[in-house]
């Protein structure tokens, strides 16, 4: 006779799932998340669905979302800043012919560019202190990415002027040429042997 097991005994039976860490919590979905299917989804997110994930577009339209409140009560200029007329710079980089002419050229973008440039990177920097979160930062999150990305912001200015500056100084400074009897004197250098080691005195004791 085929032995039929009870309630408890199939509860004993059936597998159970592990329990949870002490320090775990279960950090509920975004609603809109459970919806991911092939209906009105793009590929990237039925892709990011299988793993899981969430797409850039997804954390900025839930955060857009979340933000409306505060959009409303700080309205902020939805017009990006004017870009400048780059016109005369380049009909004028057109027409340089020598080093200095160049640089005369760049030195105005350079300056023309750097209140912009310094801007962006002052707000950079205060968002990467939002409430201090910059203190013991981890490489590779949101402060130290800020902070590094306020100084690349800056590390531009700096890197065009170092190219001007070496352009310039291979035009008015150049490094001297090697003489011949220089090249001679390296070359019977290196064809010589190796120095014997020192016979001087052996170390005291």
């Amino acid at each position: 006779m085929q032995q039929i097991a009870t309630p408890v005994q199939s509860a004993r039976n059936d597998p159970q799932p592990a329990p949870a860490p002490k320090d775990s919590c279960i950090i509920p979905r975004d609603p809109d998340f459970e919806l991911y299917d092939n209906v009105g989804r793009d590929a990237d997110q039925i892709q990011a669905a299988r793993y899981n994930l969430a797409i850039r577009g997804d954390l900025k339209r839930w955060a857009q979302r979340d933000a409306q409140p505060f959009r409303a009560a700080y309205p902020l200029p939805d017009q990006p800043w004017p870009a400048p007329d780059l016109t005369p710079y380049l009909d004028a980089l057109a027409a340089a012919r020598t080093p200095a002419e160049i640089d005369a050229v760049t030195d105005h973008v350079l300056d023309a560019a750097e209140p912009a440039l310094r801007a962006l990177s002052d707000y950079l920097v205060a968002a990467a202190r939002w409430k201090q979160e910059n203190r013991d930062a981890a490489k590779g999150s949101p402060s130290h990415l800020l902070m590094t990305a306020a100084s690349r912001a800056l590390s531009a200015l700096a890197l065009a002027d170092e190219a001007g500056l070496n352009r310039l100084r291979a035009a008015y400074d150049p490094a001297p040429a090697p003489t011949a009897s220089a090249d001679a004197s390296r070359g019977a250098t290196a064809s010589l042997p190796p120095a014997p080691p020192s016979t001087g005195p052996g170390p005291r004791r």
